[in-house]
């Protein structure tokens, strides 16, 4: 069984391929590679920035928010808080959902239930969030179309 990092991974190699898009994986285990990472984006002449959701990134974001701001690449971030502190865009939980079904199961365990007989879910609600800040900053027209879409735009 491939793990959840291969087959997003594919998805995204089958997405750009139909999109005629060339992507370059940089993968960073330490934030000492960070640097690293975006001089070979810089000399790969990077258009954008995506992001894969992974424990990395919740530790590491505002720097990677950061360098890629100060690489002037538009980033696709996989956490609304990233896209708050100067992200392009995120298509993330919509937490609020999350923290409802938290409260749901805990309430189910607090009446007796026994967590390993609950069934588990996975996310179903999801948000858009575009940061036009960030979008002005880098000069890039964000389509109304996706404006349309988004669930939160910041102004």
């Amino acid at each position: 069984m491939d793990s959840p990092e291969a087959v997003l991974r594919r998805d995204l190699d089958d997405a750009a391929r139909t999109l005629g898009l060339t992507l370059r994986y940089h993968e960073t285990r330490g934030p000492e590679q960070l640097d690293a990472a975006f001089a070979a984006m810089a000399m790969e002449g990077a258009d954008a920035l995506l992001v894969i959701p992974h424990p990395f990134m919740s530790v590491n974001g505002q720097r990677i928010v950061g360098l890629a701001m100060r690489s002037r690449l538009p980033a696709v971030l996989p956490f609304r808080e990233h896209v708050e502190a100067g992200g392009l865009l995120a298509y993330d939980v919509d937490r609020r959902v999350l923290r409802r079904r938290i409260g749901a199961y805990a309430d189910k365990i607090f009446k007796g239930a026994k967590p390993a007989d609950l069934p588990v879910e996975q996310p179903t609600e999801f948000e858009l969030i575009v940061n036009l800040r960030t979008a002005k900053a880098l000069g890039i027209t964000v389509p109304q179309a996706m404006l349309v879409r988004a669930d939160e735009v910041i102004q």
